[in-house]
């Protein structure tokens, strides 16, 4: 849940349309190929990590399209991996914590140069790691999340050719 994301966007096309433009087709961000697949009336955007060998936290994508009167409503949304979330939550755990500590240990006025010492090392871990986040996960919800409205824009500007003149 901290590190889903959804994004809602409306397009005047019909669902199946959007949907036969997404399906079967891959996408490659940062050498690494994700594949959308239809499944259960949504569609799912995964990534092939089976190629690499570095550890990264990917995101799982799944857009789900409802037609609302003549425009097809399409919901974005992306979650972590389950086998990639021990890792960031655990980082997330242990610097809560350290804040904690150096909080009590603040407001117990003891070891205040400790307790600075540990918000100032949780504040640093926690930037580093929000960085880290920024630049690799977020960057793929981003690029996946754009991907999908360049194909949706592109049938609609098809469909609508003078509707940009």
């Amino acid at each position: 849940m901290l590190f889903t994301r959804i994004h809602t966007y409306y397009f005047p096309m019909r669902k199946e349309e959007l949907k036969n433009r997404l399906v079967g087709n891959h996408l490659r961000i940062h050498n690494l190929d994700f594949e959308i697949l239809e499944r259960e009336k949504k569609l799912s955007i995964i990534p092939h990590a089976e190629q690499i060998d570095a550890t990264m936290t990917l995101p799982i994508t799944s857009v789900v399209f409802n037609e609302e009167g003549n425009q097809t409503k399409v919901t974005v949304t992306s979650r972590m991996r389950q086998l990639d979330s021990g890792g960031p939550m655990l980082i997330m755990t242990f610097c809560a914590f350290m804040f904690i500590i150096s909080m009590l240990l603040y407001s117990q006025n003891r070891e205040s140069n400790l307790a600075f010492t540990l918000m100032g090392i949780s504040t640093s871990i926690l930037t580093l790691f929000s960085i880290r986040l920024q630049l690799g996960y977020f960057d793929y919800i981003r690029k996946v999340r754009e991907y999908v409205k360049n194909k949706a824009n592109a049938v609609a500007e098809s469909s609508f050719p003078l509707a940009h003149a």
